[in-house]
């Protein structure tokens, strides 16, 4: 096995051993608790917007163009 990535078999919200029918969670109920974190936005992937879709940086308000 790799050094830097070990297998692990826990649930990811519990910490129990996984099921292969739910996996990588231990029972349908971690899934949704997965699920509802996602939806809540309590999981959240950081973004910093330096630059609009075009390259440009966004004009802050009352900037002259």
């Amino acid at each position: 096995m790799s050094e830097g990535k070990a297998k692990t078999n826990a649930c990811p919200i519990c910490r129990r051993p996984v099921d292969p029918a739910f996996s990588p969670f231990c029972s349908k109920r971690c899934a949704d608790i997965d699920l509802n974190r996602w939806l809540t936005g309590v999981y959240a992937v950081p973004v910093t917007e330096e630059e609009d879709e075009d390259g440009e940086r966004p004009r802050e308000p009352g900037q002259e163009t």
